[in-house]
Parts: C-alpha cells; sequence; structure tokens
C-alpha cells in the first residue's frame, strides 16, 4: 500500500471516531435491533487475537483494573490507528501494567511492528511483563524501565506513532524529544487531554499552534486523546 493510501485509511479511522468507533459482532436477531451507529466488542478472527482480546477482557475485570492506562474504548482506538498507519515502531510512554500496550501489540502482529514501551514503576513494570507474556505478544515488546524523559534519549527513528500517556506536566518534553523522530505522515498521540487538560496546557498549545502539526481530539466525553499528524512536505 502506498504512503498515500495509508494515510488516507488513517485519516478515515481517526474522523469515523468522532462521532463513534464500529465494530461488528454477531449476526443474530438482539444484533439487528441495535441502534445505529453502537459499538459492539470485538470479534476475534483467530485464536490468537482471541487468545490477546480474553486477556485484555480479564485485565478490565481484575484486580489491577484500577491501573489500566486507558479504557477499552481508548484501547480500540490505539489499535485502529496502528492498523490503519502500518505501523512498524511504536512508542509507548506510560506502560503501567501493559493494557494500552497490548490492544497496540494487535495491530503490530499484523503489520510485523515493534512495540518500544517506558515505565518508571519496576512493580508497575512487572505486572506488565507478566500480562504480555500471558497475551502471547511478549515477543513484540520492549519494555525500558526508569524515567523515560532520560531514556527516550537513546531512541532512534523513524518512529511511526508516540503515544503519551505519562506524568503530565512533562508531555511537552516527550514531544520534543521524540517530535525529530517521527516520520512524516506519523502520529502523535496524547492520553487525558480531556480530563487533565490543565495539566498539560503547555503541550496542547503546542500542538495546535505548529504549521507543520494537524491536531484533533477525540473521546472528549471520556478521557480524550490528542491525535497529532506530523506533516509530510508538500513536494
Amino acid at each position: 500500500m502506498s504512503a498515500r493510501a495509508i494515510l488516507a485509511v488513517a485519516a478515515a479511522v481517526v474522523f469515523a471516531g468522532v462521532g463513534s468507533l464500529t465494530a461488528q459482532r454477531g449476526s443474530d436477531s438482539a444484533d439487528s435491533q441495535m441502534p445505529p451507529g453502537r459499538e459492539r466488542a470485538p470479534i476475534p478472527s483467530s485464536e490468537r487475537e482471541k487468545r490477546i482480546l480474553d486477556v485484555l477482557d480479564r485485565m478490565v475485570r481484575g484486580p489491577y483494573s484500577g491501573i489500566l492506562s486507558v479504557p477499552p474504548e481508548d484501547g480500540r482506538l490505539l489499535r485502529l490507528l496502528a492498523e490503519a498507519a502500518g505501523a512498524k515502531h511504536v512508542v509507548e510512554i506510560g506502560t503501567s501494567n501493559g493494557y494500552a500496550s497490548i490492544w497496540f501489540c494487535l495491530a503490530l502482529r499484523t503489520t510485523g511492528g515493534r512495540l518500544t514501551t517506558y515505565e518508571i514503576d519496576p512493580d508497575r513494570a512487572s505486572l506488565a511483563r507478566e500480562n504480555f507474556k500471558r497475551a502471547g505478544v511478549d515477543t513484540l515488546v520492549t519494555l525500558i524501565e526508569g524515567n523515560a524523559h532520560e531514556t527516550v534519549q537513546k531512541l532512534r527513528g523513524p518512529i511511526d506513532i508516540v503515544f503519551i500517556d505519562a506524568d503530565k506536566d512533562g508531555y511537552l518534553d516527550y514531544l520534543n524529544k521524540l517530535l525529530p523522530l517521527v516520520r512524516p505522515g506519523g502520529l502523535i498521540l496524547a492520553h487525558n487531554t480531556t480530563d487533565v487538560a490543565s495539566q498539560m496546557e503547555d503541550y496542547l498549545e503546542a500542538v495546535t499552534t505548529n504549521a507543520e502539526l494537524e491536531t484533533i481530539f477525540l473521546h472528549k466525553r471520556g478521557s480524550g486523546i490528542g491525535v497529532t499528524l506530523k506533516k509530510r512536505r508538500h513536494i
């Protein structure tokens, strides 16, 4: 698929998400009565996908549900964007117990990509590693412990997608350090742009006033996700 086609697909996914992300499930009589645009749970297309989705479901219902990095609807968006973009390298700042990471891995297992994720808390990093193994995606993930403000400086590009979900007053620093590594046409995703926007005003100002970037905000009734495109240069 050409870069232009990939961008078109990704854009279609994003703007569809503004209204409501839709997935299809089943064809029984109850489904036929569901309102238009109503989301349904993901349908696994293989045993491997089912295993991953089962782990994600147990994480939502399990004892560590309080430290999920994102709600399920946000996780589904991450998967859709990564797969539509054909992402080969995703960078996540703030692993927590690996919930959002595993959603990314649902896409990366099909795109041939990998995830590099950063977590400062060793206990959460340990939980994430266990969850990666349960889901069978541990070979797709490189988890780096420590202060990401320092460790991300060792990264090399190109990066297709950056997902920032860590210390909110540090978002701008992450952006400044990682934006040069993001490929033209790549995405920078920021979590909690609605519920704690006051803690990242400098970041929000940066991504909405830079002519080289295009930013929209999704899932504004929940935590909120900022989706920023690093524009390609006009030829």
